[in-house]
């Protein structure tokens, strides 16, 4: 009930988010402070935080609900399944036949989903948060909790960075060549995204256990322990000013 209670919140705050996107926006185009907040129909459902919802959500759940031995079968088995969806679905074509697109529209309607622009300068309707692509997203979740698992059960320090540069690099190195037939894309949250992304993180962790953990160079770290332990807030606050400043208009005469 924690994890689905935490799911909910997280998702209702992304909402918040895309409303007051929205009320700003209508404020500034001059509209009264009722019709700029009630602009509902075209009310963006999924965003970032949406989608950081879900994937925490239903990863959270496997891993509590699934056995140890299981989860890599379980990410193996998203990242493929998502991998051929996308083959026979359009699914690295910047139409709106990408069957992203497809799923969302059908879902949500076209109203509240998010714009893109192709090369050709036309808008479409490709949201790059959007509900089948949450599939990948999960099995990134589930590999971040792997690395987590690993350092928990490495008691020594220099066993954590070994673990951790070494399945980082197999990872990173699996999506720099697995590229060739799947492309790295962060706008579908192509596999071979989760694997190239996860590897590097899971690199920058050891480094960063090797230098903090084991050297004791950690005065430069602290600045960043205030992020590391309010993420949620810092983004929320992050978002929340950069709608405000987004409409600020400056003028000069050049």
């Amino acid at each position: 009930m924690k994890v689905v209670r935490r799911t909910i919140l997280i998702f209702l705050i992304g909402i918040g988010l895309a409303w007051f996107g929205q009320l700003v926006g209508g404020l500034a185009k001059g509209e009264g402070l009722g019709e700029a907040a009630t602009h509902f129909d075209t009310l963006r459902i999924l965003g970032v935080l949406q989608r950081l919802a879900l994937a925490y959500g239903f990863a959270a759940l496997i891993a509590l609900l699934t056995r140890g031995k299981y989860l890599v079968g379980t990410i193996v088995a998203l990242l493929v399944g998502y991998f051929l969806i996308l083959v026979f679905g359009n699914g690295f074509e910047m139409s709106e036949k990408n069957i992203i697109s497809v799923v969302d529209r059908a879902l949500w309607g076209q109203d509240h989903m998010y714009k893109d622009w192709t090369l050709e300068g036309e808008r479409v309707a490709l949201d790059p948060e959007g509900l089948l692509s949450t599939l990948p997203s999960i099995a990134h979740v589930l590999i971040g909790f792997l690395f987590g698992k690993l350092i928990v059960d490495s008691k020594d320090n220099h066993k954590r960075v070994e673990k951790l540069l070494l399945w980082g690099t197999i990872l990173a190195f699996s999506g720099l060549l697995l590229k060739y037939g799947c492309p790295i894309n962060k706008k579908i949250w192509s596999p071979t995204f989760v694997l190239v992304t996860t590897g590097f993180a899971a690199q920058l962790l050891g480094l960063s256990i090797w230098i903090i953990d084991i050297n004791k160079k950690n005065r430069w770290s602290r600045f960043f322990q205030a992020f590391g332990v309010n993420p949620l807030i810092v983004y929320v606050f992050a978002a929340i000013v950069a709608r405000l400043f987004s409409r600020i208009k400056f003028g000069w005469n050049g």
